[in-house]
């Protein structure tokens, strides 16, 4: 007989924090990943930093940190938390749910460390887009690159010589890789 698998839902990820851990749940079942190191953090918060200078001058929507969960499916649940996100603000949840909101973000922003690896990240990227996200940022600060994907499936590579756009996302805004990759 075979044994069945208990899924994982995204109230109880909720409910149940595992201390000091980065906690993801795909298709109900938990990832566990250690904290983030000091280089990603600095590199998370000047992206963080960019996106919330730009925001002060055009209240469009918020920007998002410390890995933020948002329950992209259901039945089983997959919880994605990206570096940061940014939502538009008529998007906005404005009422606190015990899970994690059912919604993907305008932007998903993930800056790799150095354990990720490639199938992992591309399986996070499909989530994404998959759940409606818009445009995800892939920051190697390792290879001091970036990756845009977008919702209709094309794809552009940048180095630390080039600028990133918002695009339809965040009209007007820029990025410099060089300047948020400057540890």
């Amino acid at each position: 007989m075979a044994t069945r698998h208990r899924y994982m839902t995204s109230e109880e990820l909720a409910l149940n924090p595992i201390p000091n851990k980065r906690t993801e749940l795909v298709r109900g079942r938990l990832i566990v990943r250690e904290p983030a190191r000091v280089g990603h953090g600095f590199i998370t918060a000047n992206i963080v930093i960019e996106i919330g200078i730009y925001l002060r001058a055009n209240p469009i929507g918020k920007v998002i940190t410390s890995d933020p969960g948002f329950t992209l499916f259901r039945n089983p649940d997959t919880v994605r938390a990206p570096d940061v996100a940014y939502l538009r603000a008529d998007r906005f949840p404005t009422v606190e749910v015990i899970g994690f909101d059912e919604l993907a973000p305008d932007l998903a922003v993930e800056v790799l460390s150095p354990g990720d690896r490639a199938g992992k990240v591309q399986a996070k990227i499909d989530d994404w887009l998959t759940a409606g996200t818009l445009l995800v940022w892939v920051i190697d600060p390792r290879r001091r690159i970036a990756h845009v994907h977008r919702a209709d499936g094309t794809v552009s590579r940048f180095t630390e010589r080039d600028v990133l756009a918002g695009e339809d996302v965040l009209p007007g805004f820029t990025l410099s890789l060089g300047r948020v990759l400057a540890v």
